[in-house]
């Protein structure tokens, strides 16, 4: 991590009213009031939750109720759903709610918030490191975790370069599938210390030793169900239990970080850095137009499945509305963009961002 470790000595430019953002805003929100329609979840994003819980809690069901516990290839493809299931909750579920969109409801939205606890992570320091870190300092280094990865990547031109770095095309992917598995062991528990000496915390109006215990008591709760069931309650075989967890956590971590890079980590995105007195050349929603990208706009079962999050320009300048919204309300921002000169990052394809983000993996691992 870089030298800028505090959060308050970093401002972004002033918003002038007659701006950007300031026109932008006024027209979404005309489009919502003219057309009588709730910023929030509708009808169609109640069922989508319903059959998105549905794809990770009935393979599950499956599994622990031990039709196929002798069969170990029908046994293990409980575990690849449960996979793409983790990534439903993540993107469609969990994502809406701990931004506050998914209802005018606060009560609903942390209740469907918490289901992170069903994939092994922890609302409190994903909402720490996603809402706090990565949607207010986008694509800045030292702030935004996000592209935060360690010595094994290098995600910013303004990050350390390391010799193994020009080879990070290559194994980063490998890399990307342990993504959930660390957040289901240790990642969490490392966070919360971290969080606590950066005093972010007590946003979440958490205390050190409360959290800890918070998410111990829900990682107890996760490997119980994951391990302790199916080996002691079922019968499985401890080995079978283990490759099954890894084959789900690979499938989710690899899914959820091409999702996310190809939103930020791309060639086209900007990593700008603040000046000698801590300020940003732009505000905050010119920043958020430069350092974020949207991938296969058209696809309506990549909208569907990822929450949207294939609009992600329209997700960092509007994280207060619901992803059912962003295809109606994109032509308003893009069309905004263009009429004050700024840009409108857009790949085609999800296979051209990936492309787009590989090249970008190999461009930094260049030096």
């Amino acid at each position: 991590m870089s030298e800028v470790k505090k959060l308050n000595i970093v401002r972004f430019a002033p918003r002038n009213g007659v701006g950007f953002y300031d026109t932008c805003k006024k027209r979404v929100d005309a489009y919502f009031k003219e057309n009588g329609i709730d910023q929030h979840a509708n009808a169609s994003m109640v069922l989508k939750t319903v059959l998105i819980l549905s794809m990770y809690l009935a393979p599950y069901a499956l599994m622990v109720s031990g039709v196929f516990a002798h069969n170990v290839w029908l046994f293990l493809s409980t575990w690849v759903l449960m996979g793409f299931g983790m990534v439903g909750v993540g993107c469609s579920i969990m994502h809406d709610s701990n931004h506050g969109s998914y209802s005018n409801n606060k009560t609903l939205n942390k209740l469907l918030g918490k289901v992170i606890v069903l994939v092994g992570g922890y609302h409190v320091t994903w909402k720490i490191q996603h809402n706090i870190l990565h949607h207010t300092y986008t694509n800045i280094e030292g702030l935004d975790h996000d592209i935060d990865a360690g010595v094994f990547l290098r995600f910013s031109p303004n990050s350390k370069h390391l010799g193994m770095h020009k080879f990070q095309h290559i194994y980063g992917w490998l890399l990307y599938g342990l993504l959930t598995l660390q957040w289901a062991t240790i990642k969490d528990f490392k966070q919360i210390y971290n969080y606590h000496k950066l005093d972010l915390l007590k946003k979440e109006r958490k205390t050190l030793a409360g959290a800890m215990f918070e998410v111990a008591i829900y990682k107890v709760f996760y490997y119980t169900a994951m391990f302790i069931i199916p080996i002691f309650v079922i019968g499985v075989a401890w080995q079978w239990v283990l490759i099954g967890f890894i084959i789900m956590h690979f499938i989710a971590g690899l899914s959820l970080s091409a999702i996310f890079q190809l939103a930020h980590v791309m060639e086209e995105c900007e990593f700008p850095n603040p000046d000698d007195n801590m300020k940003m050349q732009n505000n905050w929603a010119v920043h958020q137009l430069l350092t974020t990208a949207n991938f296969s706009p058209k696809s309506k079962i990549m909208s569907w499945f990822i929450g949207g999050l294939n609009r992600q320009i329209e997700h960092h300048l509007f994280p207060h509305i619901c992803h059912v919204h962003y295809k109606q309300i994109a032509p308003i921002v893009k069309q905004t963009a263009l009429e004050h000169n700024l840009p409108y990052h857009e790949q085609d394809t999800f296979v051209d961002a990936l492309v787009h983000h590989g090249s970008m993996l190999k461009k930094m691992g260049q030096g």
